[in-house]
C-alpha cells in the first residue's frame, strides 16, 4: 500500500442490499473493514472468517462492510436478493452488505474510487481496506489475505486500541 491517506473516504451514501440508503459517514467513529465480495469465487469462503471477526470485535466498534461486485470473471451474477439469501444461508452474514456495485473501472462507485485513489484498486474479489475511526484509509490487504491472517488481525486490534 502507498502512504497512509489523510483523506476521509467514508462520505456520501450508498444503497444497502435491501434497497435502503445508508450514510457512509455514519460509520465514522468505528474501525471499518471494506471488502468487495462475490458469491461464486474461490475466495467466497472468506465470508465465514469475515463474520467471525465481525462478531468478535463489533462490540468494540468494528464494522465489516461488504460490497458485492461482478467485476472479476462474472463471479457475482446474482441479484441483491439472491446475494443476501446466499450470504445469510451459507455463512450467517450479519454485517452490513450493500447493493451490487462496480468496484473498478469507469463505473466504480465513489467509495471505491476514493479507496483506489488513496491506495490501489481491488485486484480481485475480497480485497480488504482497513479504515480508521476518523474515516481515513489505514491499509489495503490483498484479496488472498484471510480474515484470520495475523497481520490483518493485528492491524484491526491496533486501530481498535
Amino acid at each position: 500500500m502507498s502512504d497512509q491517506s489523510e483523506a476521509v473516504v467514508l462520505t456520501g451514501s450508498m444503497t444497502g442490499l435491501e434497497g435502503d440508503e445508508r450514510d457512509l459517514g455514519s460509520y465514522v467513529g468505528s474501525v471499518v473493514l471494506v471488502v468487495n465480495t462475490a458469491s461464486k469465487c474461490g475466495l467466497t469462503p472468506q465470508f465465514e472468517g469475515l463474520q467471525k471477526i465481525y462478531e468478535a470485535h463489533h462490540e468494540d466498534g468494528f464494522e465489516v462492510l461488504g460490497f458485492p461486485a461482478n467485476n472479476f470473471m462474472d463471479q457475482e451474477p446474482g441479484t441483491d436478493s439472491e446475494i443476501g439469501e446466499f450470504c445469510q444461508k451459507n455463512y450467517g452474514v450479519s454485517f452490513p452488505m450493500f447493493a451490487k456495485t462496480d468496484v473498478v473501472g469507469d463505473e466504480a462507485n465513489p467509495l471505491f474510487t476514493r479507496l483506489t485513489a488513496a491506495s490501489e484498486a481491488p485486484e480481485w474479489n475480497f480485497a480488504k481496506y482497513l479504515i480508521s475511526r476518523d474515516g481515513s484509509l489505514v491499509a489495503k490487504f490483498p484479496a488472498g489475505t484471510e480474515p484470520e491472517d495475523p497481520e490483518l488481525v493485528a492491524a484491526i486490534s491496533k486501530e481498535l486500541g
